[in-house]
């Protein structure tokens, strides 16, 4: 009897999501397709702006409301693990090694001015956290990978994601004529873009319109991808160590502990070490092209989600500081990106 019991509501569960699951992936479909015509946008921008905007609607059906949560927590927490089966560490590291001294100075510069800004300002911490690891490491993926962690409200993360859009376009907008303004070489500019852009789309982005202006072929758009690559490896301890701080939080007891600590990311660890080492074996790059696209599809009805959750009125009426904390550190990346260069003398 109490099988019969545990498989009726179990069903009854798979049930009541269904129905929020499947509308977050069909509103993810015309999302990933914008994403694809406007690259510098990106789908997971449009899969936020296609569930603020649907949200009036889809708030009245009680019967989506439980699907919809769980793609905005669960599914986004499946995205991030199969994100990592994308990365091949050995070879990232080996082909990224001459930008780890700028990569570390931009996100220690970009963590600094968001912990500061967070003390000066008492804008609140979460946001701090997200804006400043979407400012540092790789946008709209670290702040999938940090959310959950830090137990971030779909508010919080949807104003974090607005303001790294934001500083993406501009940034894919002005960066090739900053570069060539300033007279940086090829292998210059793919340092500059791959460090201090923050999200995957807007640095190919910038790298594709570089080497459309300099007849490159894809020179820069490869080197600054795999510095990207490089890069958003600081996931890794970043969400390690706030997932510790969280578990040992005086307010936090003993069996809440458990639920603080991230144990997605270390699936995340796993597929990432599994690709690097099944790849030299022989295993097709297409199989864990497989995955990142899946985990790519995702982070876009997970955003979608996200936005379907969000109060459009209060996410306006808190962004002037957030929208700060982002010029900031996007003005400091920026700034320290090209210091780095200048003195190791990659320019």
């Amino acid at each position: 009897m109490k099988n019969n019991k545990k498989k009726k509501l179990k069903m009854k569960c798979i049930t009541n999501r269904a129905g929020g699951i499947f509308v977050c992936g069909l509103f993810a479909l015309p999302a990933i397709a914008l994403g694809k015509v406007l690259p510098v946008v990106g789908a997971p921008v449009f899969g936020i702006l296609l569930g603020i905007l649907l949200a009036p609607v889809v708030k009245k059906k009680e019967f989506l409301k439980e699907g919809v949560l769980f793609t905005s927590k669960k599914i986004l927490q499946l995205a991030v693990i199969l994100l990592g089966f994308g990365m091949n560490l050995t070879t990232v590291m080996k082909t990224g090694i001459m930008s780890l001294p700028v990569i570390i100075s931009t996100i220690s510069v970009s963590l600094g001015i968001s912990f500061f800004y967070y003390k000066l300002t008492k804008v609140p911490y979460k946001q701090a956290i997200l804006v400043g690891v979407g400012s540092s490491i790789c946008g709209g993926s670290a702040i999938a990978a940090t959310a959950p962690v830090i137990g971030a409200k779909e508010e919080e993360v949807a104003q974090a994601i607005s303001v790294i859009f934001l500083f993406n376009v501009l940034a894919a907008l002005l960066f090739p004529m900053l570069g060539s303004w300033l007279g940086l070489s090829n292998t210059g500019f793919a340092l500059f873009a791959g460090t201090a852009i923050n999200d995957t789309s807007s640095v190919t982005a910038a790298a594709s319109t570089w080497d459309t202006i300099h007849h490159t072929g894809t020179q820069v758009l490869d080197g600054a991808a795999v510095i990207k690559m490089t890069r958003t490896l600081a996931i890794i301890p970043i969400t390690l160590i706030l997932g510790f701080m969280e578990m040992n939080s005086s307010q936090k007891s003993h069996a809440s502990q458990k639920k603080v600590f991230p144990v997605f990311i270390l699936f995340f660890l796993a597929a990432s070490l599994l690709t690097t080492i099944l790849g030299p074996l022989g295993v097709p790059v297409e199989v864990f092209l497989l995955f990142k696209n899946a985990s790519k599809a995702l982070i876009v009805m997970a955003m979608v989600a996200i936005g379907l959750h969000t109060n459009l009125v209060q996410l306006i009426r808190t962004g002037a500081r957030p929208l700060l904390q982002g010029f900031l550190c996007w003005g400091g990346i920026t700034i320290t990106s090209l210091i780095m260069q200048h003195l190791m003398g990659i320019w």
